[in-house]
């Protein structure tokens, strides 16, 4: 069988072919094309389509394509449902899902940028996922310091850092300056990264990672940039006639079905929902 997406894949678009090929159909034939072509592409080739808007095979609510094909084949592998949520994590953003799911972002994002043949990509993504799922299904409860020594050494450090979290710090002038340049760049600038702050901070980027939380309501860098985007839309829908796309637009979303999935993990409703019944309440 032939199964067709968008070109450049990462995470669902890796993962779910490393799925089929291993519990769906061995012998799962894979073409990636640019966005625009897939659905025309899919035709000519009676190939099927996933990962991919107004598709069977894609997203549903907070659960990414990945999730949809193991409910889809009714996969009942435990190692492959420990999975789940690391790929979920990973593919929509949310890094609280799982404590894997940043790593794998990570390490996908890598290999597309030293791939840039997508069936290259696939081929050397497919060993990750073999990695992933031999660690789900047998080392799951291993560890990096299995010594009592190293251990001592983890349980006097995790205690420290206890400890300074629960004394009151001032927040540094990193931090302050940082939600300055947030708030200045937030509608204008629609590609805002911690890479690029971190520039003009003369911070190093892990470390702005490793810190941001502290001082911003306990959110990652993601986390907070999505809930402000998320507040200037709400902004939007109430007080201008753009429509949702517009808006998804011109908040930073990649598209309407992203802008949607992460309003109702935001406010519990749909941004249709959401504006309708702000005009009823007014009316």
């Amino acid at each position: 069988m032939k199964w067709i997406t968008r070109e450049r894949p990462k995470i669902d678009r890796i993962a779910c072919p490393w799925l089929i090929k291993n519990f769906i159909d061995k012998e799962a034939e894979f073409i990636y094309v640019p966005f625009n072509q897939v659905k025309t592409k899919a035709n000519e080739l009676n190939a099927t389509p996933f990962d991919l808007p107004d598709t069977e095979f894609t997203h549903y609510d907070d659960q990414c394509t990945f999730d949809y094909f193991i409910k889809k084949y009714n996969i009942k592998d435990m190692a492959v449902l420990a999975m789940a949520p690391i790929v979920r994590g990973a593919d929509t953003d949310r890094h609280d899902m799982a404590d894997q799911s940043s790593g794998l972002w990570a390490i996908a994002a890598g290999l597309a940028y030293n791939f840039k043949n997508d069936h290259e990509l696939l081929q050397s993504g497919m060993m990750i996922y073999d990695a992933l799922y031999s660690w789900a299904k047998y080392l799951q409860n291993e560890k990096h310091t299995q010594q009592p020594f190293e251990n001592l050494l983890l349980d006097v450090f995790n205690k420290f850092i206890k400890k300074q979290r629960g004394s009151k710090k001032k927040t540094p002038a990193w931090a302050q300056e940082m939600k300055e340049i947030i708030q200045d760049q937030i509608d204008t600038n629609l590609t805002l990264s911690l890479k690029e702050i971190s520039k003009g901070l003369n911070v190093h980027p892990s470390y702005l990672s490793r810190e941001f939380s502290k001082y911003f309501e306990d959110l990652s860098f993601g986390e907070y940039i999505r809930k402000l985007r998320i507040e200037k839309a709400i902004q939007l829908m109430l007080s201008s006639d753009y429509s949702l796309t517009e808006i998804a637009y011109l908040t930073g979303f990649s598209d309407q079905s992203h802008f949607t999935r992460i309003f109702k993990k935001h406010t519990g409703k749909n941004p249709s929902a959401y504006k309708k019944s702000n005009q009823d309440t007014k009316g």
